[in-house]
């Protein structure tokens, strides 16, 4: 398969003019990930109703098209469903959704943001997982514990 292959236009579609990207101020929802092999990050926001619906749902982030393209079909697809369908949404449901074969290192750049979704929808803005207040310990300006040498 040649790169040109991964690259359909659909693809091209969703990277060059992606659906929700941006940063969102009503989320009550959120989660970072980022793939270290590679560098790419996605953010998730999502606003969930009080039936369990996902109302809202954007996303931010760096990183090749397959990242970030798979990322703004993810949000596109989840919008509007309850949560149950989001949980139930697998990663060969993902895989399915972003079309072209991928090699098992290119599959890690479309599952990015579905790994990103499965944790958002259990972590609350605001929770003492998200560094909001200084709990990630960097808030003192110095290098953390594993920085030091």
């Amino acid at each position: 398969m040649s790169e040109q292959d991964i690259y359909e236009e659909h693809v091209l579609d969703h990277y060059e003019d992606p659906y929700h990207r941006g940063p969102f101020e009503s989320a009550t929802h959120a989660h970072d990930g980022k793939n270290p092999l590679c560098g790419d990050v996605i953010h998730i926001d999502l606003k969930l109703s009080d039936d369990g619906k996902i109302d809202e749902a954007w996303f931010d982030g760096q990183g090749c098209v397959i990242s970030q393209a798979s990322a703004s079909m993810l949000i596109e697809k989840i919008e509007g469903k309850s949560l149950k369908e989001v949980l139930q949404f697998s990663a060969t449901d993902m895989l399915e959704l972003f079309g072209p074969k991928l090699t098992p290192n290119r599959q890690k750049c479309c599952l990015l943001s579905w790994r990103v979704l499965q944790t958002a929808v259990h972590s609350p803005v605001g929770s003492p997982g998200e560094a909001t207040n200084g709990e990630d310990g960097a808030s003192f300006g110095g290098p953390s514990l594993g920085e030091e040498s």
